[in-house]
């Protein structure tokens, strides 16, 4: 009885857990679905989103001119995220540049007499000649 036990637990940790991970993991693919997503369906066509209809759960694709219909279960994955998203996120990247410290701004100073005194003997140097 015993033996039976530890098979059933077994088999619940080697198939039916890693599939429910999987199938949450699609699920959450299909909600982030964007006009414009770059998609490969699960007969392996790739195509561009170009509407979704979240009542009839369908999505639209443009594969190069031709607009195909599929249910929103036959996209296999997301191959290219829409521009739109990939800007928001690369602006939220950017960071803002820092402003100079008290140890840079000595940095220039020092360096700004020395530059006149340079400046200054290539004036006398034109001047000799």
């Amino acid at each position: 009885m015993l033996l039976i036990v530890v098979m059933i637990v077994a088999m619940y940790f080697l198939m039916i857990r890693p599939q429910r991970k999987q199938q949450k993991k699609h699920q959450d693919t299909l909600n982030q679905l964007k006009k414009g997503d770059h998609v490969v369906t699960i007969g392996r066509l790739h195509g561009v989103i170009d509407e979704i209809n979240m009542e009839a759960k369908t999505v639209t694709l443009d594969c190069d001119g031709i607009y195909l219909v599929f249910d929103l279960n036959a996209i296999a994955s997301v191959t290219q995220r829409s521009a739109a998203s990939e800007v928001t996120s690369a602006a939220a990247a950017e960071e803002k540049p820092a402003e100079p410290t008290e140890d840079d701004k000595a940095e220039t100073a020092e360096a700004t007499p020395s530059d006149a005194a340079t400046d200054d003997s290539t004036d006398d140097t034109k001047a000799e000649k």
